[in-house]
């Protein structure tokens, strides 16, 4: 695989961004429509949440809107999953991106704004511990932004499915894969035809990609009619093949591997970072799991791990990971076995791999890792 297979992060929110307010929101009539209208989301992931306020004139490209980015907001401190011991501190991490959209929306249109907010993967895992939980924290943040002028349209845990196909949607529209602007200053379908959008975010990973016939599997395919055309789109999704879960999980494998001695030597960390490790912090949810051969030490026991940087003994590691009838082609199996099409493109989205990209001049993906993986401590921090 090359770079050239890889959006970053930043281009592609995970929530659906331009997906949501193409196919779920829809706007107040009024009796003089203005000539541009504005759309709030907020994308609410397992490590971050931000707020995006989009923007698209009152008339539509063949029933369907062209939208582009007006503004963003970052909120201050972790996902919303994160504030499950204090849910109304959730709510109000949002106070301060409401108050710059109030700003930058015209005050006459704040109530014909709609606004909504869909969590994603860390949320679904939080739901799977503890639904009464996952149920305050939304419950907490629709309690903030229905206290503002725009019109609410919903904070909900979005669907794997869901998920997937926004952020098909967006890529495919940021590619200019539906339509296109043409020289002659109007819009034309675009003949390149649609890629296929691999996510990796913190919790999870999700493939989705248009096909031409039925699906073995109906729930995970949904068809969308956008710009005129129709698209048959289908999804999957792995909960726990995020990268935060992966992390979570390696370690854990690499403290089981030394048979919970309490000096643990990790392939996959930089040579000489060294880390105390609490074992409670990668063994706390459905994603992790002991092995019962062993004693299981108690959440507070301590391990220290120190990085040995090694590409190949990490590969083995992460490759452990993973269900040993799977290694094969991406185009010809994933993660939990799902056969995907050899003959789609795929764009791949990781600030994982983004960041691999930033560091490495390699231009070819696997020699690029390996280069990453045999810095040292000292040499990432210096980059």
């Amino acid at each position: 695989m090359s770079w050239r297979e890889l959006l970053p992060p930043s281009l592609v929110i995970l929530a659906g961004l331009i997906g949501i307010l193409l196919l779920c929101v829809t706007t107040k009539d009024v009796q003089n429509p203005p000539r541009c209208k504005y759309g709030i989301v907020v994308d609410a992931g397992p490590s971050r949440t931000t707020l995006f306020i989009y923007q698209w004139s009152a008339s539509k490209e063949n029933n369907t809107g062209v939208i582009s980015e007006h503004g963003s907001c970052a909120v201050q401190g972790p996902g919303i999953s994160n504030y499950s011991g204090s849910p109304e501190e959730a709510g109000n991490s949002l106070k301060p991106c409401l108050g710059q959209a109030m700003k930058e929306i015209p005050e006459e249109q704040h109530d014909q704004t709609p606004i909504y907010l869909g969590a994603t993967a860390g949320t679904r895992l939080l739901n799977l511990i503890s639904p009464t939980v996952s149920d305050t924290l939304l419950a907490a943040v629709t309690a903030t932004l229905k206290s503002y002028p725009f019109d609410f349209q919903g904070a909900e845990i979005l669907s794997s499915q869901n998920e997937g196909v926004f952020g098909w949607v967006t890529v495919n529209y940021l590619l200019e894969n539906f339509i296109k602007y043409g020289w002659i200053g109007r819009w034309s379908h675009s003949r390149k035809g649609t890629v296929g959008v691999m996510t990796i975010g913190g919790a999870s990973t999700r493939v989705t990609f248009k096909i031409k016939e039925r699906s073995t599997d109906p729930k995970n395919e949904v068809t969308l009619r956008l710009y005129g055309q129709e698209h048959r789109v289908c999804t999957h999704h792995f909960l726990c093949y995020g990268t935060d879960q992966l992390r979570k999980r390696l370690l854990l494998k690499a403290i089981q591997d030394h048979g919970y001695v309490r000096d643990v030597s990790n392939p996959c960390w930089p040579l000489s970072y060294s880390r105390a490790v609490r074992f409670g912090s990668v063994h706390d949810g459905p994603c992790t799991g002991s092995n019962g051969s062993l004693r299981t030490p108690t959440c507070e026991d301590v391990f220290h791990v120190t990085g040995s940087s090694n590409s190949s003994a990490c590969r083995k590691l992460m490759g452990s990971l993973f269900d040993s009838s799977l290694f094969c082609g991406f185009s010809q199996c994933s993660p939990n076995g799902v056969f995907q099409p050899n003959i789609t493109r795929f764009q791949v989205i990781s600030e994982a791999l983004d960041l691999v990209k930033k560091m490495t001049p390699s231009t070819d993906l696997g020699q690029a890792v390996d280069s990453f993986c045999g810095l040292s401590m000292e040499e990432v921090t210096v980059s």
